[in-house]
């Protein structure tokens, strides 16, 4: 979804997790709150991850942090983006983070794998189609020869 500022709903398979998730800057943008209750754990230990991947400069603040105004709050709430999300996701001790691992681990293998395999069969076509037109351009240059003889 590309939605510029639009909102989904995310919900485990359990159905026991279920939170709003807003789309802006190409990405998603959740609180701590929120990565807390993806990841079954406790707020404190999603901050304590934050301030690590920030301290190491993992990722950059500017474009993982934002604060915005948001209904029944009287002050700017910190949102994460989805880079800083899944970077947390990587270092909870949870079982959902857990599951969330193995999910993200077996996804980027699939894409690679996919991704490769699909390059491959396109690159294979590419030849073929290069060698095609090379055949073509003899078969026109022999052609020419005939025409102007």
């Amino acid at each position: 979804m590309n939605k510029k500022g639009g909102i989904i709903i995310y919900q485990t398979s359990d159905k026991k997790v279920k939170i709003d998730v807003n789309l802006d800057q190409g990405t998603v943008w959740l609180t701590q709150e929120q990565v807390a209750k993806i990841f079954l754990t406790e707020r404190s230990s999603v901050t304590k991850h934050i301030n690590n991947i920030l301290k190491s400069k993992e990722l950059d603040e500017k474009s993982n942090v934002q604060k915005w105004n948001i209904a029944h709050s009287d002050k700017p709430v910190k949102f994460y983006s989805l880079d800083m999300i899944i970077s947390v996701g990587y270092r909870v001790d949870s079982r959902k983070a857990t599951d969330f691992r193995i999910w993200a681990t077996k996804t980027l293998k699939d894409y690679l794998v996919k991704g490769y395999t699909t390059n491959e069969k396109r690159l294979l076509e590419t030849q073929n189609t290069n060698k095609l037109f090379q055949l073509s351009a003899e078969s026109w240059n022999s052609f020419e020869k005939l025409v102007i003889i």
